[in-house]
């Protein structure tokens, strides 16, 4: 099983044969921002372009990858290919576009309306946008690419299938098997016939490989939700991702069921909603959403309040009515939420707090449970990842689109399925799996690595990050030294931001003054040139190494030299 060392791996910015290569971009030992490669000769395919949020907000709206590499290598470039349209797989579209020349975007069905409205909000960047079907083919000179069909939480979502000269590269992109969907099953015989033809690799969605338990059919969550709706009297606030289609989809049908109107709150959402309705993906009747002239006229017992928040999200509609702060939604007495969606992780801690307070304010509480069914996951769990396994019977075997525990997981899934132990690849962004006539190998990587994007849509440098984060968790401290003709007039004066709370620490204060004064004169006594860039630096390293030692800290020093 080849392990993810890419440290070791010498760093590549061009190749120039014909083996056929597989590498990500984005989406290993990560949850979010998605993009595969597979390259040969003087082409490049790229299998999706997402973003991913960051867990832990300095200034940074999103996150994407590193396009270096496609930039070096544009004039290989014969198409980005999208599988669904989630935003961890359109939502980089526009960043790419941006830097890289790509001659045309493949995308299906309801994903080609999200990515027209995404485009709508840059100017100046092109799209040559081409809709595929289920049965389209494209042609290229290594390449012949064709689609699956498969189901997962938003409607259109498509595997990938890429014919090469040594046999069939498949990319599941976000599935699930649902014996039961709203819409139409998977493309189970185009998979077994993929598997008589010659399966090289496939590269599969680990995002549930650590869950042994079937996911729920969709069609058994719209029942509940309905069930649900019809025990409550009051008003409903129900919040769920705006990207799962399916889900809202139940929520209007279960609202008009029970002659709720539905009102809509979240930006994210109304998009949904809108782009839905026009595909006809979801179907009401004139007059089931309203606005909020005539929401104020209705009883509590005829209303749906459907909001974005279902993670904790702090701007979020959900989040502003629990902290009472939001414009037109205050709880009242006999309202019942209901979270539709489970925790992405690290987000349990924020959707506590919100729950907690509103149970605060008087609501009651609704989340997904093996009582209450009001969420089901789009992606495979362990049994439907050994079906896909068994249904395409891969040579080589690529996990994607999860961290580490996942990937190494689902490799261990194969294994089990009949999948020799050498031929799994558990790699790192970036790491390149080379496949010749004779041989696999992973010797070689491209670069890669995140990039940050702010609420402006423009890149952040990595430092600034960096240096955001070393203010938020250990503050900053600011030493000023006055000096005539450079030698020291007075002892330095520090100034402590988020690190220290100087009335509390004087020993310390007094001991970081004392440092900073000897690493000033020490240079000043030790040098012939005086060079202020130089020793601002020398007193960064040295007072961040002795305010570590002291403390275990690393606040950001900035020194400041005043020379009259």
């Amino acid at each position: 099983m080849t392990k993810n060392t890419k440290k070791h791996r010498p760093i590549i910015e061009h190749f120039n044969d014909d083996n056929i290569k597989i590498f990500a971009l984005g989406g290993l030992d990560e949850i979010g921002k998605n993009m595969y490669i597979i390259e040969c000769g003087n082409e490049i395919i790229i299998i999706d372009s997402g973003i991913m949020f960051p867990d832990n907000n300095y200034g940074v709206d999103y996150i994407i990858p590193d396009y270096t590499y496609l930039k070096s290598n544009e004039n290989k470039i014969v198409g980005l290919f999208i599988t669904h349209g989630h935003e961890d797989h359109i939502g980089g579209i526009p960043y790419l576009l941006r830097n890289v020349k790509i001659p045309a975007v493949y995308a299906s069905g309801l994903a080609v309306s999200l990515i027209k409205i995404k485009m709508t909000e840059f100017r100046n960047i092109t799209i040559n946008l081409v809709e595929y079907h289920n049965n389209s083919i494209f042609k290229f000179n290594h390449f012949e690419v064709s689609f699956f069909r498969t189901v997962h939480s938003i409607p259109d979502s498509s595997g990938i299938a890429i014919k090469t000269r040594l046999g069939y590269i498949l990319h599941t992109g976000d599935f699930k098997f649902d014996f039961n969907p709203l819409v139409e099953h998977a493309d189970y015989g185009k998979l077994t016939r993929y598997a008589e033809k010659g399966v090289l690799c496939l590269l599969s969605d680990s995002t549930n490989a650590n869950i042994t338990k079937f996911s729920s059919s969709e069609k058994k969550i719209g029942d509940s939700i309905k069930a649900i709706f019809g025990n409550i009297k009051g008003r409903i606030i129900i919040s769920t991702f705006a990207s799962n289609v399916h889900r809202v989809k139940q929520i209007v049908d279960a609202s008009i069921q029970h002659g709720r109107k539905v009102i809509v709150f979240g930006r994210s959402m109304e998009k949904t909603i809108n782009v839905s309705q026009k595909l006809k993906y979801i179907n009401a009747p004139r007059g089931t959403f309203i606005n909020i002239k005539e929401f104020k006229n209705l009883p509590p017992n005829k209303i749906t309040i459907l909001s974005t928040g279902s993670q904790g999200e702090p701007l979020a509609a959900l989040s502003r009515i629990a902290d009472g702060s939001h414009v037109h939604i205050k709880i009242i007495p006999g309202d019942t939420i209901v979270f539709s969606s489970s925790p992405i992780p690290g987000n349990q801690e924020a959707i506590n707090r919100t729950i907690n307070k509103l149970y605060q304010a008087g609501s009651n509480v609704i989340v997904n449970s093996p009582l209450t069914d009001t969420h089901t996951s789009g992606h495979a769990s362990e049994t439907e990842l050994m079906i896909m396994l068994s249904l395409t019977k891969p040579k080589h075997f690529m996990p994607i689109h999860g961290v580490y525990s996942m990937l190494k997981r689902h490799a261990q899934l194969a294994v089990e399925t009949g999948v020799a132990f050498e031929n799994c690849h558990v790699l790192d962004n970036g790491e390149v799996l080379t496949f010749t006539d004779s041989k696999v190998f992973s010797h070689y990587a491209v670069q890669s690595g995140s990039i940050y994007i702010d609420s402006d849509k423009f890149d952040i440098d990595n430092s600034i990050i960096k240096e955001r984060k070393i203010l938020s968790d250990d503050g900053m401290l600011s030493v000023i030294f006055t000096a005539k003709n450079r030698k020291l007039t007075k002892k330095p004066n520090i100034i402590s931001r988020g690190f220290i709370y100087l009335k509390d620490s004087e020993k310390l204060l007094s001991e970081i003054e004392r440092h900073a004064e000897k690493v000033y004169t020490d240079y000043l006594n030790n040098t012939k040139r005086f060079h202020t860039n130089y020793l601002t630096n020398l007193i960064t390293h040295e007072l961040s190494n002795y305010i570590y030692d002291k403390t275990e800290k690393r606040p950001m020093i900035v020194p400041i030299i005043m020379n009259y």
